[in-house]
């Protein structure tokens, strides 16, 4: 009788192609440390490379931290030429305001200045601290008409005087505006130790030089010194 013949287990099958697989990874592992060996070999021979290589790469980095420092040194310039008119200001989105009030912190020496506004903000759209120390807690109204528009009232400061120490210690609490703000909610600022900037106070401080600190009154004194130019 002719015998049929029988396919190989899987098992034999399966062992092989794992043979496999691990002769080839060895060869490959073999031929990369060949090439290290040899390129070692090779540079151990020609030292001039190596120096070539490290001054190459020391000069990389070099020019790296160059452009780095030039790029924070016009950011300086740049923040510190800062100017708004107080009527473009008025046609920017309640937005856009709120990043315009984060840049002039910026300007005036706020490094860690940050727009945080939105869903849940809790009273608070910019925050910053200042060279002095003191932890800056600003609430921004924009009003599309400017003077005319709604005025800000208490109402509104009470979100920022319940939140604004607790919730953000903040050392500054500012309501901010481009238009008006109420006398009753003035009274009520001066009550608390909050702080206002309305229409004519931003005009000054966005079109001017002066930080914002020295235009408002009873601002608490510094934590630290402020550091050097």
């Amino acid at each position: 009788m002719r015998r049929t013949s029988r396919p190989r287990p899987r098992r034999r099958r399966r062992k092989d192609r794992h043979l496999e697989q691990v002769l080839l990874a060895a060869l490959a592992t073999a031929v990369v440390l060949g090439l290290v060996v040899g390129a070692l070999r090779w540079l151990a021979d020609r030292p001039w490379v190596v120096v070539l290589a490290l001054l190459a790469g020391a000069g990389a980095g070099g020019a790296w931290m160059w452009r780095r420092r030039e790029a924070a040194r016009w950011e300086r310039v740049r923040a510190q030429g800062l100017r708004y008119a107080v009527e473009q200001l008025d046609r920017l989105h309640h937005t856009q305001f709120e990043f315009a009030v984060r840049d002039l912190m910026h300007r005036d020496g706020c490094a860690d200045a940050q727009r945080v506004g939105g869903r849940g903000d809790n009273g608070a759209d910019v925050k910053a601290t200042d060279p002095f120390g003191r932890r800056w807690v600003i609430q921004c109204k924009h009003r599309r008409a400017g003077w005319s528009g709604k005025p800000v009232g208490t109402p509104e400061l009470h979100v920022l005087n319940g939140t604004g120490r607790q919730v953000h210690h903040g050392d500054v609490l500012v309501m901010l505006t481009n238009g008006r703000i109420t006398g009753n909610a003035a009274d009520f600022a001066q009550d608390q130790r909050l702080h206002l900037v309305d229409r004519h106070v931003l005009a000054e401080w966005a079109a001017g030089s002066r930080p914002l600190w020295e235009l408002l009154r009873s601002v608490p004194a510094p934590r630290r010194r402020p550091p050097l130019p």
